[in-house]
């Protein structure tokens, strides 16, 4: 069975944090990096960080070390307000309630960004102006495939094969709708 059917199907995989700092990841059987384990959080891998001396579950403090070094090495995404009230509610009789109530809006989040991106994947399709605009996006790809040498149209569908009038505005469709997602694939990659 592959790892990435194994990650698919739930199976937390098991990193071991030596002494020396080191993180192991026990399925590869190779030593990984924090930008490892972010990247396995983006692609939706489940994990475990075991202290490798004591065997205690660390999984949160690397996760919010992992927080940090975002913060620190690019674009922040906590604002000062917002990290102060959290601060200020440690301690407080309202602490136990925090964590629930931040998941639960981190889920309703993801939740109406899924919807919004699917309201604009379909809007593609009706909308006559956002169509002009992928033509115009489709013909600048065009250009600039035929000025730069060796460039080629990634993530652009290859040509349909020649069909009736009818099936030839379905792939169209499917054409544009394709493209859609691969620049909203892209505009994902770069808003991380």
């Amino acid at each position: 069975m592959s790892q990435a059917k194994k990650d698919a199907e739930g199976e937390t995989v098991v990193i071991k944090k030596y002494a020396n700092r080191r993180l192991y990841n026990t399925r590869s059987s190779s030593y990984i990096t924090l930008e490892h384990l972010a990247q396995m959080t983006r692609d939706g891998v489940e994990f475990q960080v075991l202290d490798a001396k004591t065997g205690a579950d660390i999984t949160h403090s690397i996760l919010t070390q992992i927080i940090m070094d975002e913060e620190a090495g690019g674009e922040q995404m906590l604002p000062t307000s917002f990290l102060r009230q959290l601060i200020g509610m440690y301690g407080n009789s309202m602490q136990a309630l925090v964590p629930g109530y931040l998941e639960a809006s981190m889920e309703h989040f993801r939740e109406n960004q899924a919807k919004l991106r699917k309201a604009i994947e379909d809007s593609m399709g009706t909308n006559p102006l956002a169509q002009l605009a992928q033509r115009n996006m489709e013909m600048f790809k065009a250009a600039a495939t035929a000025f730069v040498p060796g460039m080629k149209g990634a993530g652009t569908p290859a040509e349909p094969a020649p069909a009736a009038e009818g099936d030839k505005d379905q792939e169209e469709l499917a054409q544009l709708r394709a493209q859609m997602a691969e620049m909203q694939r892209k505009l994902d990659a770069l808003s991380k």
